[in-house]
């Protein structure tokens, strides 16, 4: 199925095939859903069509990406994106790949760019920025240019379609560490399932009982870790890590310059609550699979220690000002 899968979207991607035939394919993957084989196949064939961002080795091995496949309805503010930059304070090296809103209000591109960071940089400056700061966005748009002729299909559909799974999958620095978040449980082995397929080296996969494509600090979160091809599913619960469970409405966010405010308060240690917990829940999951924590405990103090000594606000500083001088290069 794998390989059928891919030659699929190669066609698709290559732009062989006739609008309605795509449109009724994607409709019928959703209908009867996708498993990890068609999941990893389509996923390999994008990757195929991807602008790269061309690491060398010894860096490549230390990246990671957070990202969530959105589609959870929850109107939170941008968890991931907050916890790349954290992510980045604590000495990571992070590939953020995102875009713009699809099914929120703002999505990670609006609200880093209303952060003040320049996102439209060429691939030879996003990479100096990872080099430098520890910290790079790839926006989607940039570097998958097979998808705008997809695109229109995608927005005919009242649905959700297999593209909504697909950007976790398809980083153009081919990561090879990730914290993954889903919007539906069921798409968690799934999700395992097609990054062993894609030759992932570790990495993470949840969705929260409460339906968040996060680990949530309302409720229990199911888990599945991948680590050299071994899978091993668990739960977290914020009890468990002596955080209090807290409404889900206390996490809502609002549109790009909203959700900034809300990043940069928590960042700089203003931000106190719910939002700021599960900041640090995540940030703990995603130091888990970087291995710069041993266990979810360590990381939510490692994660809490970058922002109560100010390297959180120093890089987020960082961060614009470094992408501020390259895009005028």
């Amino acid at each position: 199925m794998f390989n059928k899968t891919k030659l699929k979207f190669d066609d698709i991607f290559e732009n062989r095939l006739p609008t309605e035939e795509v449109r009724e394919y994607l409709i019928e993957l959703y209908k009867r859903g996708e498993d990890a084989a068609e999941i990893a196949g389509a996923a390999s064939a994008m990757r195929d069509h991807v602008i790269p961002l061309d690491v060398h080795f010894e860096l490549k091995e230390k990246l990671i990406d957070v990202v969530g496949t959105g589609g959870d309805k929850s109107n939170s503010f941008n968890v991931s994106s907050t916890v790349a930059i954290l992510l980045a304070a604590c000495g990571c090296h992070v590939a953020k790949h995102g875009n713009r809103s699809i099914t929120s209000k703002s999505g990670s591109a609006d609200m880093l760019e209303a952060l003040g960071i320049n996102l439209n940089l060429e691939t030879s400056k996003q990479l100096i920025m990872l080099e430098d700061a520890g910290f790079t966005f790839m926006f989607a748009q940039n570097h998958h240019p097979a998808m705008k002729h997809i695109m229109p299909i995608r927005k005919s559909i009242n649905h959700r379609t297999i593209f909504n799974i697909l950007g976790p999958l398809v980083n153009p620095a081919n990561v090879t560490k990730h914290l993954i978040g889903v919007f539906d449980k069921s798409f968690i082995n799934k999700m395992a399932g097609a990054l062993d397929l894609l030759d992932v080296k570790r990495s993470m996969i949840v969705s929260s009982r409460d339906n968040l494509d996060e680990i949530s600090i309302s409720d229990i979160t199911y888990a599945t870790s991948i680590y050299n091809g071994k899978m091993e599913d668990f739960i977290i619960d914020p009890q468990e890590l002596g955080f209090k469970l807290q409404s889900k409405e206390e996490i809502i966010g609002g549109d790009a310059f909203f959700n900034a405010n809300i990043t940069k308060n928590i960042l700089e240690n203003k931000e106190k609550g719910a939002k700021l917990d599960i900041v640090l829940l995540n940030a703990a999951a995603a130091l888990v699979v970087d291995e710069k924590a041993r266990d979810l405990k360590e990381g939510i103090e490692i994660a809490r220690d970058a922002i109560l000594s100010s390297r959180a606000k120093d890089k987020l500083e960082q961060l614009i000002r470094i992408s501020k001088l390259l895009s005028k290069e």
